[in-house]
């Protein structure tokens, strides 16, 4: 099967997410004024982070979808558990900053990063796998050490969002950083092929 039209659903897929995130944002009605926008400040928050996120893995999924040349049955499957998870961030995002980052929206929105963390790693392992042990992708990923402490770190934030939201928020923020450089295994990769 060709990738082309599995990346092109996925594109699009990415797109309303997005679209999605923003629409939730609701115009002032009394006020105009800057400081008519200071209750949006969560939702503005909230939005940032989420924004990246979704930037991160679409970024990520291209290029990583860059260096196979066809997909399977279990990928496409494989890639539809990736887009149900990261088609839910909307809701915890939105859930999240409209009770500005209390413990219960900020773990749940942890969970749903986690989903997304653990689908995406059995995306690239299922592409590595039907690319076979030396395709490029497979050498790229190597042991994929970020993808395994980005989990645990996820782990660790939902558990902390129990008592310290706040604190779960920076740690879902410090695994944005570590994968805001798109993947460096795989892109040294995409370089090598242009």
């Amino acid at each position: 099967m060709k990738k082309g039209r599995m990346e092109a659903f996925s594109d699009g897929v990415f797109a309303i997410i997005i679209t999605i995130m923003v629409l939730e944002f609701k115009v002032p009605t009394h006020g105009h004024d800057l400081n008519a926008l200071i209750p949006l400040a969560p939702f503005f928050l909230s939005y940032i982070l989420s924004f990246v996120y979704v930037g991160i893995y679409w970024n990520n999924h291209h290029h990583m979808h860059y260096l196979v040349s066809s997909v399977n049955g279990s990928v496409s499957w494989a890639n539809l558990f990736l887009l149900f998870w990261l088609s839910l961030l909307p809701f915890g995002t939105e859930w999240m900053a409209a009770n500005h980052f209390a413990q219960v929206p900020v773990a749940v929105y942890g969970f749903l990063l986690l989903m997304c963390g653990a689908s995406y790693l059995i995306l690239a392992r299922t592409l590595a796998t039907h690319g076979g042990r030396d395709s490029e992708l497979a050498q790229a990923l190597g042991s994929d050490w970020k993808g395994k402490l980005s989990i645990v770190i996820y782990i660790i934030a939902i558990i902390t969002a129990r008592w310290f939201p706040v604190l779960a928020c920076m740690l879902y923020t410090i695994v944005a950083c570590i994968w805001f450089i798109p993947d460096t295994r795989i892109e040294k990769k995409v370089l090598i092929d242009n």
